[in-house]
């Protein structure tokens, strides 16, 4: 162990501490012992001094102990003339460093000093914040909220997204800078930034080359000084939480969940000051290494991390014939060092390209040409063909390109894939369809949105100036089904229409095979197959979780349904979706086989011995935290509330979405609460031991909006038109109280029905 990274990281950490006494002190004389003091949208208090003590911070005040308990953990600084072993009291240092920051943070939002201004936006008074007329914050993002985390989770656990960096500092220039950023987003790795050198951010580096910054391109910006780094920590903290079902309080199976299931790492870029090797220390806690792109010295393995410690890698030392390629070469050393596993399609298109760019958003102002949304048509068909009837790679546009269309115009475009192998189904056409969307968002200035005939997408004007053209999207598709799906997809050809009279012809018979499609699908019921299917996926985070999914109960997570689970158990078959024989019939109301109760006792390693399909009352099945909605009972009802992940509002139960999910996530098997997807709201089997879909007696307002033609058709179903009505929402209530006036008022039919319980 370094003496000169233990004797900075205990100066800083012991700087640091007393900085936070003398902050709490004057906050407590300033604002009073009782004055409220939180992180925003977030059911964890301060989510890491949360997870490491168990304390639930309300107020100033209670922040006294959490100081208390960091002074403990101070060193004092190595002496010159004896060696000990440093590790240790610096690990402790580095704990205490975190406990610090994030009580300086907590206290900055009382000042309204939280979340920072943009770099170069000045704001009056510090405290309000709104977007431009593009959608554009003017504050930098601050603490991830709980929805966000959640909405992270599928990506975590299956492998889209194999882990997250913090970078702390700048970069060399803004072109390296740059290159940082892109090469992390090409392989899905979640970028959080941080720090300043000189005065100098990455955040600053970005802005300035007009790189997009946010939740949609896994490009997070908390703020311009190194204490913003702990809310990367608290976003891990909160990921413990979320899907380990460990406790608050239990640092010691947190810190070992992190080192074990998330896969991040922390890059200092330029020079390293006391306060960054303190947080280094604490990131290390984690298990989480750190590379500088400066000569410091090194750490090698002890067994906290994986594998090094700390590891310097001096930026101009670095092999290569320029600083991108410098740079190309330190994000390699990163993932080598922590162990990040990647999975990466090579996809010849002139852009970069990975699912960080799923969420790009091309505006009006940047965009190149468009195909469908208000001024044009764009559809999207996939279909099987006979394998010697197709040319695998072969990509033909028939029409003209865009290159006559002006600047901001629009064209009808129709993209017809045709695939073949000889493990092929026409089962699988939709599910490889509706990954068109997935596969061609990846490139970088290319929006996609919906799919089937209602598909719309934007090409950006430095995309077209790359390179990239209508031809490229075909490209994608062919590299991606063959990456994705090579055990089912043996050749894969694609064909894109702009010729009005052949786009006319293949739109005529994609809407065939659309609504062909949606009747075969509307038959398939849970009683005309023989298995269900496992999902494990959530099984990374959640190691007791398990997952059942049938015809008519998708996926809780909403990405997931049968056809999906059978094609996957095709693609792979030793991967998370495994056949479930359903065996006898135990119990058909509840839904009970042999089969679903052997598999929920073996694949929750003896925490869930019986699984009920169609009941929230009875043995549930268990969430791992990537819920689409929560179902939860309220008894004075007689009924179910229905609560939104994008629904921050409170509920009549006394509880936000955020709270609820510690409640429902973990692999937790609890009565009366159930994390679902969305859509099996709309199934006949939703709940139907309890009553089904007449039991809903609260629903939030995005599903009542976003669903609004789906749920109308199950109030028909179920006999009672007006049932969405009846059902109400966060606009109009938010108490039991509230909620059983309505419910009076409207004369819902759970008033009438038999007792839940």
């Amino acid at each position: 162990m370094s003496r000169y990274i233990a004797t900075r990281a205990i100066r800083g950490s012991n700087a640091l501490v007393t900085e936070a006494e003398v902050m709490l002190n004057k906050a407590i004389c300033d604002k009073g012992p009782d004055a409220p003091v939180s992180f925003p949208n977030t059911a964890y208090y301060l989510p890491l001094i949360l997870a490491m003590t168990g304390i639930e911070v309300r107020t100033i005040s209670q922040l006294k102990p959490v100081l208390e308990h960091a002074r403990k953990l101070l060193h004092p600084i190595p002496s010159a003339m004896h060696w000990t072993p440093y590790l240790g009291e610096t690990l402790d240092s580095g704990m205490a460093t975190l406990l610090a920051a994030e009580t300086i943070e907590a206290i900055r939002f009382v000042y309204g000093l939280q979340p920072e201004p943009r770099p170069g936006i000045e704001l009056s008074g510090g405290t309000t914040y709104t977007t431009d007329a593009n959608g554009i914050k003017d504050h930098l993002n601050g603490p991830i909220d709980d929805i966000q985390l959640r909405s992270w989770g599928i990506q975590l656990v299956d492998g889209r997204m194999p882990g997250f960096a913090a970078i702390v500092g700048a970069a060399k220039s803004n072109e390296v800078a740059v290159k940082i950023v892109r090469e992390l987003q090409k392989r899905n790795i979640l970028t959080f930034l941080s720090g300043n050198v000189n005065g100098r951010s990455i955040i600053d580096q970005l802005v300035e080359e007009g790189v997009q910054l946010g939740y949609d391109t896994y490009t997070v910006p908390f703020g311009t000084d190194t204490l913003s780094a702990i809310y990367a920590l608290g976003f891990a903290s909160r990921s413990a939480l979320t899907f380990g079902g460990i406790k608050a309080g239990q640092a010691r199976d947190i810190l070992m969940y992190n080192k074990q299931r998330v896969f991040a790492f922390v890059l200092a870029l330029g020079e390293v000051d006391d306060l960054k090797y303190a947080a280094a220390a604490g990131a290390i806690n984690f298990g989480f290494p750190v590379i500088a792109d400066t000569v410091i010295p090194e750490i090698l393995p002890t067994g906290v991390t994986t594998y090094e410690h700390v590891v310097s890698m001096p930026f101009n030392k670095i092999d290569g014939k320029d600083d991108l390629e410098r740079a190309e070469r330190l994000v390699q050393k990163c993932i080598e060092v922590r162990g990040v596993k990647i999975k990466m399609a090579e996809v010849p298109v002139p852009v970069p390209y990975g699912s960080a760019f799923e969420g790009e958003v091309v505006r009006k102002p940047d965009m190149r040409v468009e195909f469908g949304g208000k001024h044009s048509r764009c559809f999207e068909y996939l279909h099987m063909a006979p394998l010697d009837s197709i040319v695998d790679g072969k990509v033909e546009v028939i029409g003209p390109d865009f290159d006559a269309i002006p600047a901001q115009g629009h064209m009808d475009v129709g993209v017809v894939v045709e695939v073949a192998g000889r493990q092929m189904q026409e089962d699988f056409e939709p599910v490889l369809e509706r990954q068109i969307h997935y596969f061609v968002n990846g490139a970088s200035g290319v929006q996609h949105i919906g799919q089937r005939d209602i598909a719309w997408v934007r090409l950006s004007t430095a995309a077209v100036d790359k390179g990239f053209r209508l031809e490229h999207i075909g490209k994608i598709l062919h590299a991606r089904f063959h990456a994705d799906f090579g055990a089912i997809v043996d050749k894969a050809q694609v064909t894109i229409y702009t010729d009005p009279d052949k786009f006319n012809e293949w739109l005529t018979r994609a809407r065939q095979a659309y609504d062909f499609r949606n009747r075969r699908l509307a038959d398939l019921t849970d009683n005309r197959v023989e298995e269900f299917y496992s999902c494990t996926l959530c099984q990374s985070f959640a190691p007791n979780h398990v997952c059942v999914v049938s015809p008519e109960r998708l996926g809780l997570c909403g990405a997931y349904n049968w056809l999906d689970c059978k094609a996957s158990y095709s693609i792979n078959p030793t991967g998370p979706n495994q056949p479930i024989k359903l065996g006898k019939m135990i119990d058909n109301r509840k839904g009970y086989w042999s089969g679903t109760n052997e598999y929920a006792a073996i694949g929750s390693h003896g925490q869930v011995q019986e699984v009920s399909m169609y009941s929230i009352m009875e043995n549930p099945m268990t969430a791992c935290g990537c819920f689409e909605c929560i179902v939860m009972l309220i008894p004075e009802a007689n009924g179910v509330m229905v609560v939104s992940r994008e629904d921050p509002s409170m509920t009549p139960a006394g509880m936000t979405f955020s709270t609820l999910a510690g409640i429902a996530g973990g692999g937790l098997q609890t009565p009366g609460v159930m994390g679902v997807g969305k859509y099996y709201l709309i199934s006949p089997k939703f709940i139907y031991a309890d009553g089904g879909f007449k039991r809903v007696v609260w629903m939030s307002s995005f599903l009542k909006d976003s669903m609004a033609d789906e749920l109308k058709a199950v109030a028909i179903r179920e006999g009672d038109p007006d049932l969405i009505e009846k059902i109400a929402d966060e606009r109009s209530v938010s108490t039991v109280d509230e909620l059983l006036a309505w419910l009076e008022e409207h004369n819902h039919p759970a008033l009438v029905a038999d007792p839940m319980f």
